[in-house]
């Protein structure tokens, strides 16, 4: 059936709004069709919402199931070249069998057997790694060793040479985060291989951008001036969880409460210019304390969480689930979002909202405060 004359593009506009079908009118649109036009009063109500309706559904993907196909995949796939990576997309049931969690972020389960490499190579594509569990593994990025801990964050900007390698005697898996739905749209990507092997040779305890950059307040002036993605590696996760812990801990001494109570959160951001680590990805890391609900809060743009520790329980629009450590739940474009924990409830969190703020569309909505 042709667009122009499908009766669901019809039905998603106005009715009383259309013209009647006259043979003239069909006669009109088979000649739209001869020359690959549509009609925009055929289209206008699915083209022009009145508010976003994303395709992508609000899901979630349970870990203690990710982590025994992570599992039996590694007994089964080789790493090498061809598939580069063993990495497992989550795929939203709402994007026709896409491997993206959205339609702009791709987030996926990686998996790597004792001493295996993940051969090095190189993206347009902006990526980070979370490590919700082990240690053992260490990426390097423009041949600078980082090792690889439970609740690191380690970004990698696009079209750097990056190549993982586990030292250790045990698997260990962990999340990737890319832009690769976004690029892929855009018909923006370049790729390239790199060698096969990955040296860890030389593997500091402090990689050399840890050395450099990981200096709270400070920044070298012996180095070039603003990039736009972040110089620093590995964002580690005693600083995270200690910044947490004090945002909670003043407000338990009485300090002004300028959000809501008992959620504290920080985001990861580039120490060259106080903006987010990567041009079009926003991380951050959310703690409620226990017996703490947030508001409802909707905005344009998608998002990923995963759950680092603790139980609580999710609403995103209709769906609501019970959730708990190294699950991951995605947030579709303007869908409310509510999260309550009894116990007390770690949440890494990321999103596509650069993009958006860039090209000024950004919105957000929470319970009568508009942005």
């Amino acid at each position: 059936m042709s667009p122009v004359n499908s009766p669901m593009r019809v039905q998603a506009t106005d009715a009383d709004s259309q013209p009647e079908r006259t043979p003239q009118l069909e006669a009109l649109y088979r000649n739209f069709e001869q020359q690959l036009l549509i009609p925009l009063w055929t289209e206008i109500g699915e083209l022009m919402p009145p508010h976003p309706a994303s395709t992508a559904l609000p899901h979630l993907w349970r870990w203690k199931n990710l982590l025994p196909a992570a599992e039996q995949a590694g007994e089964l796939v080789p790493v090498g070249r061809g598939g580069e990576r063993r990495a497992i997309a989550l795929a939203n049931p709402g994007l026709g069998g896409q491997p993206f969690a959205t339609p702009t972020l791709w987030a996926a389960i990686q998996y790597l057997n004792p001493m295996e490499d993940a051969p090095v190579h190189r993206h347009t594509q902006n990526a980070f790694r979370f490590v919700v569990e082990g240690e053992g593994v260490w990426t390097v990025v423009n041949g600078d060793p980082v090792a690889m801990r439970r609740g690191d964050f380690l970004p990698q900007a696009g079209w750097h040479w990056h190549g993982h390698h586990n030292r250790s005697a045990s698997a260990m898996a962990w999340i990737d985060g890319l832009d690769i739905p976004f690029q892929h749209y855009t018909d923006a990507a370049f790729f390239e291989f790199g060698p096969d092997e990955v040296d860890t040779r030389q593997a500091p305890e402090r990689s050399r951008s840890e050395r450099l950059w990981a200096h709270p307040g400070l920044r070298p002036l012996t180095r070039l001036g603003p990039t736009p993605a972040t110089p620093l590696l590995a964002y580690r996760w005693e600083h995270t969880d200690h910044a947490l812990s004090e945002q909670l801990a003043l407000e338990a001494g009485g300090d002004p409460v300028t959000v809501e109570p008992g959620h504290a959160a920080v985001r990861y951001t580039n120490p060259t210019t106080g903006g987010d680590v990567l041009p079009t990805l926003r991380t951050e890391f959310h703690r409620l304390a226990p017996h703490t609900a947030t508001a409802a809060h909707r905005e344009v743009g998608s998002s990923v969480f995963q759950v680092f520790d603790g139980t609580g329980q999710v609403s995103v629009g209709e769906a609501r689930w019970t959730v708990e450590r190294g699950d991951l739940f995605v947030v579709p474009s303007w869908q409310p979002l509510t999260v309550e924990t009894e116990s007390g409830l770690d949440l890494f969190r990321f999103s596509d909202a650069p993009i958006f703020e860039r090209l000024h569309l950004d919105r957000s909505h929470q319970e009568g405060i508009h942005a």
